[in-house]
């Protein structure tokens, strides 16, 4: 093995262990099931936690990509890993109301800060063509801490673990240990970074990025992206204890078989975006999330409703790279900006599990369908507009 790929590979493996770490947010699906179950919370008051989670990336993200201006990309991260372990910490001592909303407020605002400086981070590492493949790997391993999220609290809800007493809690400690191993080997991994040339931007140059028509339009794929994936991480489970009268320990499987299907996306999209256009892979994906929205919506087959998971976790699994990569390429010299506005459109994550909580308390689950299928119809509006 060469010397250049023996550094390219020590780089890489740290940046797909952060990948992991990234992952860690999408606990709070499952979680937000499991915290309305033990406090009695209606739909909107559980909605609230995903929500509460992405409200900070509106926040952050833009802050973040001028804070990696002054500081670099690898500082950042560790900072937001940092972050990202202590809200982990917390719901170990307890699980009231209080401490659920700070710990969730704070893996939103570490999440915000690792998405915002980890993907442009892993641009200094790969550059080109093979940027979009790359970024879609990386969420192939941020898929797989997402699917196995529901598996270790279901694990955990099945018995309370002796030692502990955390019951479905236990992913807390779990993740927890992972996220200081990637703290600890990202720390000590040299990665170079490139020179910011010029003064560093301010709020009002960043934000008026969004004035360019492309960004707008990869901004709010985004947005409908992560207001998809929220949305039917959530949702998933009461569909099937709705429609089908599961309970939630075998309805949260729900969940876990959205990301199966989300990572076997990133992983087979890893390769075929290498080969196939940015364009046609788009086409296809917002092809499967509409056609899962109608099933969704109609549906009330057990079988059918996995179906419709299965296709929309596939589906929805590339949106966000070959969005994230298009607006990145669209504009080279800000990618740290450009990147700080498309994870602000994470935001999404907040808006829509609002409204699916509203509509889902007025019409049932199909309420929250039909905000998804809104989103749908959007990415199937942006597919004309990528770049081939």
């Amino acid at each position: 093995m060469s010397n250049n790929k023996k550094i390219f590979l020590m780089s890489m493996i740290p940046v797909m262990l952060c990948f992991f770490a990234m992952g860690f947010v999408d606990l709070v699906g499952i979680a937000s099931n499991y915290v309305k179950k033990d406090l009695g919370l209606s739909d909107s008051q559980a909605n609230l936690f995903p929500s509460l989670v992405f409200f900070w990336f509106l926040i952050f993200s833009v802050p973040t990509g001028m804070l990696m201006n002054k500081i670099g990309r690898k500082k950042t991260v560790l900072l937001s890993l940092v972050v990202t372990a202590f809200s982990l910490l917390l719901p170990i001592f307890g699980e009231n109301y209080t401490i659920m909303l700070l710990s969730f407020s704070l893996l939103g605002i570490g999440n915000a800060l690792m998405q915002t400086s980890l993907n442009p981070l892993l641009s200094s590492i790969i550059t080109g063509d093979k940027l979009a493949s790359s970024l879609t790997f990386g969420q192939f391993i941020k898929a797989i801490a997402s699917f196995l999220a529901p598996y270790i609290a279901s694990w955990g809800a099945a018995q309370v673990i002796p030692s502990f007493g955390l019951d479905w809690r236990v992913l807390f400690p779990i993740y927890l240990i992972v996220g200081i191993l990637a703290i600890i080997w990202l720390g000590v991994t040299p990665i170079e970074e490139e020179k910011i040339e010029g003064k560093a931007s301010t709020f009002g140059e960043c934000f008026s990025l969004l004035g360019k028509p492309f960004v707008l339009i990869c901004f709010l794929a985004i947005m409908c992206h992560v207001g998809i994936d929220v949305g039917t991480n959530t949702t998933a489970p009461k569909l099937l204890m709705e429609r089908v009268g599961l309970s939630l320990n075998d309805a949260a499987f729900a969940t876990s078989l959205y990301f199966i299907f989300r990572t076997l996306g990133c992983f087979s999209g890893s390769f075929i975006l290498s080969r196939m256009s940015n364009k046609i892979f788009f086409g296809i994906s917002a092809c499967l999330i509409a056609v899962s929205m109608i099933i969704m919506g109609v549906s009330s087959s057990q079988m059918m409703l996995y179906v419709a998971i299965a296709m929309v976790g596939y589906g929805n699994s590339n949106i966000f790279s070959i969005a994230f990569a298009n607006a990145l390429k669209a504009e080279p010299t800000k990618k740290n900006e450009v990147s700080g506005l498309m994870i602000m459109g994470l935001f999404g994550g907040t808006i829509f599990p609002l409204a699916m909580g509203v509509a889902s308390d007025a019409m049932g689950q199909l309420g929250a369908v039909l905000v998804m299928a809104v989103g749908a119809v959007y990415l199937l509006f942006c597919t004309s507009k990528i770049k081939k």
